[in-house]
């Protein structure tokens, strides 16, 4: 080779012994080292990472072109596709000038490939098998930032969930939720307000009508049953390669708020139901996290924290999180001191905001032979500056690099494709239809029918009287309700007492098997751990 020196150093840098991804080849000086690959110890890849850089820069290709390696060495990945163009990684790539002219450049033996992939849309808003979550698994915390609710109507939202959990109220979709609502607003549940600690009426009227308006918006899809199992993103195919779990997000572009916490719930979901595995030889899945400013903008401290904890803790269970997103600054520097791998891609500076942006930057790279500010604003697309860990878990030296060329189609595959894909998966059978099943809504459905049906219930609440005078004003076709009178204690129950004593919870007792029957263990953003 005919670098330099310090070329050389940085190329050291990567000669690891062991499985890793090829990302592609050094620059230095304006010259791509084909003989100098720039990659990422297999290993490393649950210590996290960073994919960042301007809109139209490469950011996409990127996580193709990683996905695909990660495939091909038997490790799942998971890809959130906001633009809809990711589709194409489980078709063969076209060869044309441009692909071959950047596989002779970097020294890649490019062959045009497919990978096996699984397709998903949320709440079936799309091509994709349907992703869903019940309302009661998705949890208060995640589901009060997609009603963009304040931290007190989130504490309120709470404690909704808290009596709905220990009262047997199994909430599935947003209509159970706002039917629970409704019954602690109304005269009856007013009184049960007092017994959960201190829910406002006013409060509980924001959220309902929150839940109203979200539902309005044509939310209601994304709730319900059958839940998705998590442990479906975790599978390989017959020939051993890592099923890449693609989710279709383009329908719900507009709502950013919706999908980045939905993805959040499948990141808190995997850590709830993985084991302790320790530094494993690869990881046990790798997942993407794109449009990643989305989760944090407008985030509450408790809220940040705990993703904080979830990726921190979540590597130990053989899961790497990349997030994706424009600029380090996006993510919050607990965070950010998380990803242990950077794919930075070019920057724009044509604002005071952006070169304050690029400044804040370059100070999150290691000390560099570069001079990062000028090469990050004249990186080419599919170009980008790269630092991971080593094998032995210390950062590499700062890399640009020239990026290899995804060998599966960049783009998305056509429609029909697409459908055919998604029906002749062994999961479409399992997902593709949604289930109402009994549960809250039903439930206090049922019992208001019982009421409406039988309005004597408030006789045992009259006074006390003897029984000579009973006997004396009651009437000859009344005498069968004489033999009640053993039941007259009832008068003194509670309302709790009450509401626990109808025929909704008698109900709720017979199919123990199917509700939740007491209150559910509850983890990170309030989640509920899925019983398997």
């Amino acid at each position: 080779m005919t670098e330099s020196t310090g070329a050389a150093d940085i190329a050291a840098g990567y000669a690891f012994t062991g499985p890793a991804l090829d990302l592609g080849a050094l620059l230095w000086d304006g010259e791509c080292l084909p003989d100098a690959p720039v990659r990422i110890p297999l290993p490393m890849l649950n210590r996290h990472g960073l994919v960042a850089g301007a809109t139209g820069t490469g950011k996409t290709k990127t996580l193709q072109l990683i996905a695909e390696q990660l495939s091909a060495q038997g490790v799942p990945v998971f890809l959130a596709d906001v633009k809809g163009d990711l589709s194409g990684v489980s078709a063969p790539g076209a060869a044309n000038d441009r692909v071959q002219g950047r596989a002779a450049e970097v020294g890649q033996k490019w062959t045009a490939t497919g990978f096996p992939a699984e397709f998903y849309a949320l709440g079936g808003l799309g091509h994709g098998i349907p992703l869903r979550a019940t309302i009661t698994s998705f949890g208060p915390v995640l589901l009060a930032k997609v009603l963009q609710l304040n931290r007190t109507q989130e504490q309120s939202l709470g404690l909704v969930f808290h009596y709905a959990d220990t009262k047997g109220l199994e909430l599935v979709d947003l209509k159970d939720l706002r039917s629970v609502v409704a019954f602690l607003t109304s005269d009856e549940g007013k009184t049960e307000l007092k017994n959960i600690g201190g829910l406002s009426t006013a409060t509980a009227g924001v959220i309902l009508r929150s839940l109203t308006a979200f539902e309005a918006q044509g939310m209601a899809s994304f709730f319900g049953e059958p839940e998705f199992d998590t442990a479906d993103l975790l599978r390989t195919a017959s020939d051993g390669r890592g099923i890449v779990s693609v989710l279709e997000l383009p329908a719900v572009q507009d709502k950013p708020q919706l999908f980045s916490t939905f993805l959040m719930w499948l990141l808190a979901d995997l850590f709830h139901d993985l084991p302790e595995v320790g530094d494993a030889d690869k990881p046990g899945l790798v997942f993407f996290f794109d449009e990643a400013h989305l989760l944090f903008s407008d985030a509450s401290k408790a809220f940040l924290d705990s993703i904080t904890q979830t990726v921190r803790l979540i590597r130990s269970k053989g899961v790497g999180v990349f997030f994706v997103t424009q600029t380090p600054k996006d993510v919050p520097g607990d965070v950010l001191a998380q990803l242990g791998n950077r794919v930075q891609h070019a920057l724009r500076a044509f604002t005071p905001d952006d070169q304050k942006a690029l400044k804040a930057t370059v100070k999150t790279f290691p000390d560099s032979a570069y001079d990062l500010e000028e090469l990050l604003t004249g990186l080419g697309t599919g170009e980008a500056v790269v630092t991971v860990l080593s094998e032995k878990g210390a950062p590499t030296p700062v890399a640009a690099t020239r990026l290899r060329a995804p060998e599966s189609l960049m783009g998305p595959v056509d429609g029909p494709e697409l459908d055919r894909a998604v029906r002749a998966s062994s999961l479409h059978e399992r997902y593709a239809q949604a289930v109402d099943r009994e549960s809250a809504f039903e439930k206090l459905a049922a019992r208001e029918e019982s009421a409406a049906a039988q309005p004597e219930p408030k006789e045992p609440k009259e006074p006390k009287a003897t029984k000579g005078a009973r006997a004396t004003a009651a009437k000859e076709p009344k005498e069968p309700k004489g033999s009640r009178e053993p039941k007259e204690p009832k008068a003194e129950r509670s309302v709790v007492e009450q509401v626990v004593g109808s025929g909704m919870f008698k109900s709720l007792a017979r199919s123990v098997g199917t509700q939740i029957g007491r209150e559910i263990t509850r983890s990170l953003f309030g989640t509920a751990r899925r019983r398997r």
